[in-house]
């Protein structure tokens, strides 16, 4: 389905959950991103970011606002596939299968915390890779060592957990060299390591969530929010009454 003309997969938890694991369970590289309004937006704005979403293995509807253009656009069913929420699920399906998996982002305080907490949560679970890479772009040699890391560690998922739209990009630009889904879940090592507050569920589900973290964390938030979703609206708008001028 496509909301302001980009690519929005009609998937749920489970059926998100079930294809990763397909793909983890074979050699093959895939990558999945997970869309709000920011994605949308900077998809919007730019062809190279464009190109990464459309040729994304799996695109799930993370955003209530996306949600809601799905339903009025005839997907009546789609719930929302938040990528926190689909984290815990792969997580839990790959601790029963024995799939190891990895983590990409995130300080090293943060990533302590998280796996703490994943293997406490899910008996059995198989972390084979973690790392916190330096707030810096690595040259092609550091890149290989990383590369060549990862795969030797077995991980066959890997949770990159470094914003839009620098995960959606390193997934894109890692594509048939790491051996492994890769899923692009931006904040979800913060709120699982306990080091950022979530919203309550209540304003997730009437998508006040932008709110929530516009006020714990405005300074670094305050622009995505203001400049993305008032366009946004007009966008979706001009979308609903067949108006929305192709962008491809």
């Amino acid at each position: 389905m496509k909301v302001i003309g980009r690519r929005v997969d009609s998937v749920s938890y489970a059926s998100a959950t079930n294809q990763i694991i397909q793909w983890a369970q074979s050699d093959d590289s895939h990558y999945v991103c997970i869309a709000n309004v920011h994605v949308l937006m900077e998809a919007y704005d730019s062809p190279e970011f464009r190109n990464i979403v459309s040729t994304a293995d799996l695109v799930t509807p993370d955003g209530m606002p996306l949600v809601w253009m799905m339903r009025l656009k005839g997907g009546q069913r789609q719930r929302r596939v938040y990528g926190p929420t689909l984290m815990l699920h792969v997580l839990d399906t790959a601790a029963h299968e024995g799939i190891p998996v990895g983590f990409y982002g995130g300080t090293p305080r943060v990533l302590d915390s998280l796996i703490q907490r994943m293997k406490l949560r899910y008996k059995g679970l198989n972390v084979a890779f973690c790392w916190s890479p330096p707030f810096r772009a690595m040259n092609p040699e550091e890149d290989s060592v990383l590369v060549k890391r990862i795969n030797q560690s077995g991980a066959k998922i890997l949770f990159v957990g470094l914003g839009c739209p620098k995960q959606e990009i390193w997934m894109s630009e890692h594509r048939e060299k790491i051996k492994g889904v890769m899923l692009g879940v931006g904040a979800a090592f913060d709120f699982h390591a306990g080091s950022k507050p979530q919203a309550p569920d209540w304003m997730q589900n009437i998508g006040l969530e932008w709110f929530f973290r516009l006020l714990t964390e405005p300074r670094r938030l305050w622009k995505r929010y203001l400049y993305h979703s008032p366009r946004f609206i007009v966008l979706a708008i001009a979308d609903l009454l067949g108006l929305l001028k192709t962008v491809n």
